[in-house]
């Protein structure tokens, strides 16, 4: 079974930090683009940031630069989200997901253009 499992969700203080962790199984991840996005209750899924095949380049949503890091470890097939300097606003559930091809530029963005996506973890930044 072909699948994207995200870790290392959790609650934190303002100012704190969590890195998440995307495993991937059933195939190699490789050779696809990641994604990462969230959604707060009542709000639609938001792109948080992208890597292509090879760890770069990599895209992050204006707001996020600079607090957020991506990575991944394809020896590993998994993909991580180091998230600092956490505020209240980030509280969410944090999805992978993964692109159908190795690199998508400035359509990394889009929710649609991925086609497998994991379950979430859900994050929780107290003020």
């Amino acid at each position: 079974q072909v699948q994207l499992v995200e870790s290392g969700g959790g609650l934190v203080q303002a100012g704190d930090s969590l890195r998440l962790s995307c495993a991937g199984s059933g195939r190699t991840f490789s050779n696809s683009a990641m994604g990462w996005f969230r959604q707060a209750p009542g709000k639609e899924r938001e792109f948080v940031a992208a890597i292509t095949w090879r760890g770069s380049p990599t895209y992050y949503a204006d707001s996020l630069k600079g607090r957020f890091t991506i990575s991944r470890d394809n020896a590993k097939n998994t993909v991580y989200l180091q998230m600092n300097s956490l505020e209240p606003e980030d509280t969410a559930v944090y999805y992978c997901a993964a692109a159908p091809t190795a690199s998508m530029g400035v359509m990394s963005r889009a929710p649609a253009a991925y086609n497998l996506w994991g379950q979430g973890t859900q994050v929780t930044v107290s003020s």
